[in-house]
């Protein structure tokens, strides 16, 4: 047989990297496999930066943003890059009241504005109502992020596509474009690609792979500096200044169609883009409402917007995402390599079930695997 070994990931975006380093910080004999390269224009992690926030209306997501946000700082002290930049952050909406409500009883900083107040505050934002600032939010350098995180993982082999696993119950194989590799334990973050990976392995994973559209807005004049916003309703509109530049990028979450993977159209989606235009024209007043340019994303969605994070035999699943899982990066690390390597930890006990495959089952499916 083949060198085993100890962990083979499948997946080289954030969560995969994320793992890998875990695990190797742990010692463990990992490899991790990587269809095309990191950061490629499918990938759901690619891009120059994302949202970090603590606001959620749960508060155990609360408590798991704020541990994410202490391991973020660790990689930033182990790599000297600067992957978290502090930014203001005004959440408003119908969702608020429960935001807020879940920030307090974690413990979180939080301050409720009035309408008058937010805009004294924060001019280059237009509010209508209330809204909560939000003082420990970041924007996170995701291409930094990704490269700290890769430099960290001794094994990463680009260009190789896994085509299909088999659990023994001793090990796992892997087979893939460049051969076979078995380990004794397989982690599967690879995104909208892991539901079918998963099947032929006979572990279910639903999922409904969307493809979003983002936008880039050019200032129209002199602007103060931006903060993050994020609208909390059916539809969440949000914004946060890109890293280095004039632009600030704007999003709708959910709005994208579904789509395959291995099937996307990364041109620009005009009917999206007018949807963009209409955010900017109500909540940016200092920006030009037509985008300067545009990019596409996909989202790894579960039906519940919550997050796969568990253990079936020999194979760990990371997945689902859903669009707000990149602030959670090196936690979801340290709970996928807990996973791995069959030690003690993994989601705290209030979330273990609500990110457990078994979730989906119906009633009378078995559990037995």
């Amino acid at each position: 047989m083949a060198h085993l070994r100890d962990v083979a990931i499948i997946g080289a975006g954030l969560l995969g990297l994320a793992a890998g380093r875990a695990l190797a910080a742990r010692g463990r004999d990992v490899v991790v496999l990587e269809q095309a390269e990191i950061g490629h224009p499918a990938a759901g992690s690619k891009g120059s930066c994302r949202i970090f926030r603590l606001g959620y209306p749960e508060p155990a997501y609360v408590a798991a943003a704020r541990q994410a946000g202490v391991l973020w700082r660790e990689l930033e002290t182990e790599s000297g890059q600067r992957i978290l930049l502090p930014t203001p952050q005004l959440t408003f909406g119908t969702g608020l009241r429960a935001v807020y409500d879940a920030m307090r009883a974690a413990g979180a900083p939080c301050e409720l504005l009035s309408a008058a107040a937010t805009a004294d505050r924060f001019p280059a934002v237009r509010v209508d109502g209330p809204a909560l600032f939000e003082p420990q939010s970041c924007v996170i350098a995701a291409d930094t992020a990704l490269a700290a995180l890769a430099a960290r993982v001794p094994e990463i082999r680009t260009g190789t596509r896994v085509l299909r696993l088999s659990d023994d119950d001793r090990h796992v194989t892997v087979h893939t474009s460049a051969g076979t590799v078995t380990a004794r334990t397989a982690v599967i973050t690879a995104g909208p690609w892991s539901g079918a990976l998963l099947a032929t392995a006979g572990v279910p994973l639903p999922g409904r792979p969307t493809l979003e559209q983002v936008a880039y807005l050019q200032p129209a004049g002199p602007t103060a500096a931006m903060p993050i916003f994020i609208c909390h309703a059916d539809r969440a509109p949000y914004g946060l200044p890109v890293p280095g530049s004039p632009l600030y990028k704007i999003g709708i979450h959910p709005s994208g169609p579904a789509t395959d993977p291995d099937a996307q159209d990364q041109s620009a989606d005009p009917h999206l883009l007018s949807k963009l235009s209409e955010v900017a024209r109500q909540y940016l007043p200092g920006y030009d409402p037509e985008p300067a340019a545009a990019e596409r994303c996909v989202y790894d969605n579960t039906p519940d917007e919550d997050f796969v994070v568990d253990r079936i035999g020999n194979v760990v699943v990371g997945s689902g995402t859903s669009g707000h899982g990149f602030k959670f990066g090196p936690l979801f690390g340290e709970w996928l390599a807990d996973l791995a390597a069959g030690t003690p930890g993994g989601p705290a006990p209030e979330l273990r079930q609500r990110f457990a495959l078994s979730r989906f089952r119906r009633p009378t499916e078995s559990t037995a695997h």
